[in-house]
């Protein structure tokens, strides 16, 4: 397993829910963080109290692309390396095929795909310099089949699939390693309206920010490409 002393780790959508979890358990484990998220005043009120020589809170909007450049050129101007990054930020809507206005469908494909595109762009030269570059993309089991009328969404999980599978090829022989990590319910804001399964029942973010951690402590001879978290019996995952 890769040491994490000494690496450094963007995640975005850092300052609630899955991307908390998952930072929050970065820091445990002794990496570097850096946080982004739209509000910097959510990121340090919700890392009050982490190490400043470990921890970087920085704006990240998917639909900003200067946001982008600013994020990364902070990172490396603190921590001089980018050893992985974790495309967390994502969000939903009701848009379905018999419903909804295109400005839903454009808003999920500007932060759901477009943000980590462009953002794992900007990141994979630094990535591919340290030999041990990881990208770990939030997705969900949505992107592997349909099972609701919310097809924006699903259709953006199955696009940023294709990312990661296309991530993990141009990067395959410079050390890369690319995992798409892709659960069902996790006990988050995203799913407070959820009724079909219990709070109880739903993935805790602290066990997936665990999952999370170990694809990107997996040495280049021991890459998962998709990992998928269930929380109940399904007939095909």
């Amino acid at each position: 397993m890769l040491d994490p002393l000494g690496r450094t780790v963007m995640v975005s959508g850092a300052s609630r829910g899955i991307g908390l979890a998952i930072a929050t358990l970065l820091l445990q484990k002794g990496y570097n963080v850096s946080a982004g998220a739209r509000s910097v005043e959510a990121l340090e009120k919700a890392f009050a109290g982490a190490p400043a020589g470990r921890f970087l809170a920085a704006r990240y909007d998917a639909a900003d692309r200067t946001s982008h450049e600013v994020w990364l050129k902070e990172t490396l101007q603190r921590f001089g390396k980018l050893d992985a990054l974790v495309n967390n930020a994502g969000t939903s809507n009701k848009f379905s095929i018999e419903e909804g206005e295109e400005a839903d469908l454009d808003a999920l494909w500007a932060v759901n795909v477009k943000g980590p595109l462009f953002l794992t762009r900007i990141c994979l030269p630094h990535l591919k310099a340290t030999g041990t570059g990881r990208v770990i993309n939030v997705a969900s089991l949505s992107g592997k089949r349909v099972r609701n009328d919310n097809i924006a969404y699903n259709m953006t999980k199955h696009a940023l699939m294709a990312l990661t599978h296309g991530t993990r090829r141009i990067g395959w022989d410079h050390g890369v390693r690319a995992t798409a990590v892709c659960p069902s319910f996790v006990a988050t804001d995203l799913t407070d309206g959820i009724t079909k399964v219990s709070r109880d029942e739903m993935i805790d973010p602290k066990d997936f920010a665990e999952i999370t951690a170990l694809a990107i402590a997996l040495p280049n001879t021991a890459a998962m490409a998709e990992m998928l978290v269930n929380c109940r019996l399904e007939d095909t995952l």
